[in-house]
């Protein structure tokens, strides 16, 4: 093969290099580390032979696989720094590549620090990510099936140190707010609702043109639900109890679109978790739905015990 055959476009290659970085800079909270592990997995890939380069016809899944197995074996080690060891104002990777902390908060890179290395990797590889879940197995080193349960694990262990406490008609007012305010499309009112730091996950499993990456901060998040909720004829924003909680079911055409939980920390949302995967959107959306509220994958339930959502905000054809 000519060498002229290897070449690849600038922004290819510098897009490239931005994901591997955000993969390693979630998975190990520092930019220091993740740069580190960027020029490893280079390494490893210019460490193979032409003809074995040839012969992958994805080098980004490779690079990314390479990547998320070395950050796994970090985050293994003895010796790894405990919580707040996020990038600090000297973080030349972080100061490089602004768009990493738009997109994750201190606060939550300290919260991940407490996942177990295995849960950690689930997590960000399938919920930030979207990864395909047998790459995650992959990665992971653990069965399709068990990469869920940590996924789940982790889910629910960042819903607990995020959110507190909180009283169900305490939360049943808030996500009540959050929806006038969606419903309203008033920007400053669904703000105010957000913690400064709040972050929105967008679960598209690859099947619907969600967001693929995590949101951060008030301003972010207000937006970028607005823009998901924006009053289109035929779509409906209605109160549901989503695995215990008060919730957002937003359908289109009569069918279940997107299911939205909140964690809630004080009189602000801290954590937005949306489900746009029609897949696990199925048993919203089936004939006999109405016999109970399905359990909605990716959307665990939380502090706060259940909530009554009253029935007019009740739509029993689906529950």
């Amino acid at each position: 093969m000519d060498q002229a055959d290897d070449a690849v476009p600038i922004a290819e290659m510098l897009d490239e290099r931005q994901h591997l970085l955000a993969v390693a800079y979630w998975m190990l909270g520092t930019g220091p580390d993740a740069d580190e592990v960027v020029t490893e997995t280079y390494r490893r890939w210019y460490g193979l032979s032409g003809p074995e380069r040839a012969r992958i016809a994805e080098p980004l899944s490779w690079l990314v696989k390479t990547a998320g197995a070395i950050c796994l074996t970090c985050l293994a080690l003895p010796e790894r720094r405990g919580p707040g060891a996020a990038g600090t104002a000297g973080d030349t990777t972080v100061r490089a590549c602004p768009s990493l902390t738009d997109e994750v908060s201190e606060v939550l890179l300290n919260a991940l620090d407490s996942l177990s290395p295995a849960e950690r990797a689930a997590f960000v590889l399938n919920d930030v990510f979207g990864m395909a879940p047998q790459v995650v197995a992959e990665i992971v080193g653990q069965t399709e099936q068990e990469c869920t349960e940590l996924a789940e694990r982790a889910r629910r262990t960042l819903r607990t140190r995020r959110s507190s406490p909180t009283m169900p008609h305490q939360h049943d007012r808030m996500v009540r707010a959050v929806r006038e305010a969606c419903a309203a499309e008033d920007s400053a009112l669904l703000s105010s609702l957000l913690a400064p730091d709040a972050t929105a996950f967008f679960d598209g499993g690859g099947k619907v043109r969600a967001l693929d990456r995590p949101v951060h901060g008030a301003l972010n998040v207000a937006r970028s639900l607005l823009t998901l909720l924006s009053h289109r004829p035929r779509t409906a924003l209605d109160l549901h109890s989503v695995n215990g909680r008060t919730g957002i079911v937003v359908r289109y055409d009569g069918q279940v679109a997107a299911v939205i939980s909140f964690d809630i920390a004080g009189h602000h949302v801290v954590q937005v978790w949306a489900v746009l995967n029609p897949d696990k959107l199925r048993l919203w959306n089936r004939p006999d739905a109405s016999r109970g509220v399905p359990r909605v994958p990716g959307v665990p339930g939380g502090p706060g015990g259940s909530n009554d959502v009253s029935a007019a905000d009740r739509d029993y054809g689906l529950l």
